[in-house]
């Protein structure tokens, strides 16, 4: 039986990396393969077949703690005569690497709008730019790239961005592979389905629900929304699933007005449920290497709209896709004719785009060989 390992910080099924690296595990299981995760913390049961090795997440800072990790999951590495890694996230050597954040220059270039020019802005920039920690992840992302390992990025985006930050990596074969909900979780509800989640929420059919979700309010654009929302009927909500501190944000929807329109729902376990409540899934995100939540919405038969410098944006049509996050005056003129138009198209998934675990058996299989 051959033998693989996949490494990740956390093992769960909360968040969009971890939940495809629980699936890619449990599918890898199932095709008979010994699987070995290998995590700081786990907080799921895995599934049969699946070996959790826990290796902890110790430091006094971000730093101490990312490095605690990477050695002691390469140290299992070693130990473990895997016929094959797999990287998911921070490694020093890996077999396959999957890229699903882009690189950290890109990230600071894009992001940096979601803060106000001038002081808030460089001090960001300041801080972001000496942080050990974040010296310590340039250090490793160009120690993956040079390590000769099979590269595979998350979306277009990730790959043009990579190459962009990375010129070397032009002359290398990196393959992409989006994201895929799980279709048989993720799909239109039925009237009653939806009736019931909205009623959840007092809300009546002439109600119209914005929804998105994050778990950075800033970077995700929620700001932006609140103004929008400001702009709209009095029938018009925003629903935020996710987050962490929302007092700026529920100031912001009280300042102007819109707080009882505004709901911050916090960590929310059941998506299908959220989306189905919902009439249009916005995700105004300043970047983002391939939103799955976006994926998610469209899946649930929801209009999405959302920012080009989002890797997921390649699945929606021209019209639906914004430039600036900031401008939400563009944005409550495009939710508007989005919510008008209702549509009914079916989203259906294109065959030819290499998406979820599948392309991944056969890089298993292929380079197992």
């Amino acid at each position: 039986m051959k033998k693989i390992a996949i490494i990740l910080p956390r093992f769960s099924r909360y968040g969009g990396v971890e939940r495809f690296g629980y699936n890619l595990s449990q599918t890898l299981a199932e095709q008979g393969y010994a699987v070995d995760f290998i995590c700081s913390r786990s907080e799921e049961e895995p599934p049969q077949g699946v070996n959790v090795i826990t290796v902890g997440r110790y430091g006094l800072c971000r730093a101490g703690k990312l490095l605690w990790f990477v050695l002691a999951a390469e140290r299992v590495r070693k130990n473990g005569n895997y016929d094959l890694c797999i990287s998911l996230g921070k490694s020093l050597n890996q077999d396959i690497l999957r890229i699903g954040g882009g690189p950290l220059e890109s990230f600071w270039n894009l992001s940096r709008r979601a803060w106000p020019a001038g002081f808030a802005r460089s001090f960001k920039m300041f801080r972001r730019r000496t942080a050990l920690v974040n010296l310590l992840i340039k250090y490793i992302e160009r120690a993956q790239v040079s390590s000769g390992c099979r590269m595979v990025c998350v979306s277009h985006h990730v790959k043009e961005w990579m190459i962009e930050s990375h010129p070397a990596m032009s002359e290398q074969e990196i393959g992409v592979v989006y994201n895929k909900p799980d279709l048989s979780l993720f799909a239109k509800p039925s009237a009653e389905q939806r009736a019931e989640s909205r009623a959840e929420f007092s809300l009546t059919d002439n109600d119209v629900v914005i929804s998105t979700a994050t778990t950075n309010f800033a970077l995700k654009g929620v700001s932006s929304l609140i103004k929008a929302l400001a702009q709209l009927p009095d029938n018009y909500h925003l629903h935020v699933a996710g987050g962490r501190n929302a007092a700026k944000y529920q100031a912001l929807a009280a300042e102007l007005g819109v707080a009882k329109r505004v709901k911050f729902l916090g960590k929310v376990t059941d998506m299908p449920r959220f989306y189905g409540n919902s009439d249009i899934f916005v995700l105004a995100s300043y970047y983002d290497a391939c939103s799955n939540s976006v994926l998610e919405a469209l899946a649930c038969g929801l209009p999405v709209l959302s920012s080009r410098d989002n890797g997921s944006s390649y699945f929606l049509p021209e019209n639906r896709i914004f430039d600036d996050p900031s401008d939400y005056m563009k944005l409550k003129d495009m939710i508007k004719i989005a919510v008008n138009q209702k549509d009914e198209t079916k989203f259906e998934w294109d065959e030819n785009i290499p998406c979820g675990v599948e392309p991944y058996l056969e890089m298993v299989k292929e380079m197992l060989k």
